[in-house]
């Protein structure tokens, strides 16, 4: 039995290293999953957010977020994004909306909290 359970935590272990881990050389425009507290690295933006018991919370609040690379997407590209980080420079917002993946916290209501950015520079 406690082979199985020190099994079992370094399954646990694993899938939150996974989860909380920065992708290393991720390329333009690629999503990546990670635990809700990992701050969003320079250059992406939050995409989605939800919950998964593997990032270690007994409530179902969002606890993961999608994060997409915008460094090297080229001038012109449009993605819609998260309001939860800003968007990095060369960017901007051109309109902002609800969306209902992008509820980052309980009983937010139903504010603006995304955005469609497109590439200016």
């Amino acid at each position: 039995m406690t082979r199985l359970r020190t099994a079992t935590l370094a399954l646990a272990a694993a899938a939150m290293l996974a989860l909380t881990a920065v992708p290393a050389q991720a390329a333009p425009g690629d999503v990546t999953t990670t635990c809700a507290s990992t701050v969003t690295p320079a250059g992406y933006v939050d995409v989605s957010w939800g919950y998964s018991a593997s990032c270690g919370t007994q409530n179902f609040n969002p606890n993961i977020k999608q994060i997409k690379q915008l460094t090297g997407l080229p001038i012109g590209t449009v993605v819609q994004a998260c309001g939860s980080t800003y968007y990095p420079a060369g960017w901007t917002a051109t309109s902002s909306y609800y969306s209902s993946s992008c509820v980052a916290w309980p009983n937010s209501g139903f504010n603006n909290n995304a955005w469609t950015l497109k590439r200016v520079s």
